[in-house]
């Protein structure tokens, strides 16, 4: 059964600024650490690329390596405004994606 990844996003009025958030729930193994219970080292597993979009326009993309903590966690700021639509997209290196959507508030 395939592991499934949560990616929670936000994306809220703040002043004259769009405040985005996002984290997603992914291991962001390096490929050094070792099991406790095997002493085999756990393979390479994290997310490789990020994509931000608003109403389809890119507002960011990010080239992740497995040197970013478990859990990545994201937050940036744009000039934007109510009613925009925000998208995160990511994939890792083992080909698993995922994506969540908000409309600005």
């Amino acid at each position: 059964m395939a592991k499934k990844f949560k990616t929670r996003l936000k994306a809220k009025m703040k002043g004259d600024k769009v405040n985005v958030k996002a984290i997603v729930s992914h291991p962001m193994h390096t490929g050094r650490a070792k099991d406790k219970k095997t002493g085999e080292k756990i393979p390479e597993h994290y997310i490789n690329e990020v994509i931000v979009t608003a109403n389809g326009k890119t507002l960011l993309t990010a080239d992740w390596t497995g040197t970013v903590s478990k859990n990545p966690y994201l937050s940036f700021n744009y000039a934007g405004k109510s009613g925009d639509k925000i998208k995160l997209s990511w994939k890792d290196n083992k080909d698993n994606t995922g994506e969540a959507e908000k409309t600005v508030k």
